[in-house]
């Protein structure tokens, strides 16, 4: 079975993005395929700021990144870049880590001048981990995902438009 792992780069848990992970996850199941999760939040956060390769939770989630054909990328945007967290894990992958495997970003940020972000800041450094197949990515405004009374997260319909679409195109690719 193919697999997919999402990594989620939000130093708060429960977030907003968390929700649309959820959503991205029940989509990709739904179209037959594996998930596995990384949360960075989880992590050991000593593991991540000393970059510890030893790490026990690291070598795991390297190891799942290794053995799926694609990764989603879903992160907020923190003064106009994805999060420190995201980065001290992304540090932690292996060079070509990334290499042959489809890769989604899926970014939430206050204003559409963040959309940049993607192109100048996140997709430079999955290029470096060999990332050579990145898909345009989804943007989504910090106000087209809310909280709803309920504590679960109402994406907009336009947003849910786009995410399906995307989902569907990387999963259509990996059934390559």
């Amino acid at each position: 079975m193919k697999k997919v792992v999402i990594i989620t780069g939000t130093p708060t848990k429960p977030s907003r993005l968390h929700g649309v992970v959820d959503y991205v996850s029940e989509q990709i199941k739904e179209l037959g395929l594996d998930v596995h999760h990384i949360d960075v939040v989880d992590m050991p956060a000593e593991d991540l700021l000393h970059a510890n390769w030893n790490s026990p939770v690291i070598q795991a989630a390297n190891q799942q990144i290794s053995k799926a054909d694609a990764v989603v990328i879903a992160t907020p945007i923190y003064k106009a870049s994805y999060t420190g967290i995201l980065k001290a894990f992304l540090d932690l992958i292996p060079e070509k880590g990334l290499e042959n495997k489809l890769l989604l970003p899926i970014i939430m940020g206050g204003t559409k001048a963040h959309l940049l972000m993607m192109e100048y800041a996140l997709k430079p450094v999955l290029s470096v981990l060999g990332a050579n197949q990145i898909e345009a990515g989804v943007f989504i405004h910090d106000s087209e995902a809310r909280w709803a009374d309920d504590g679960k997260v109402i994406i907009d319909t336009e947003v849910n438009n786009r995410l399906t679409v995307s989902v569907e195109k990387l999963c259509k690719n990996i059934m390559k």
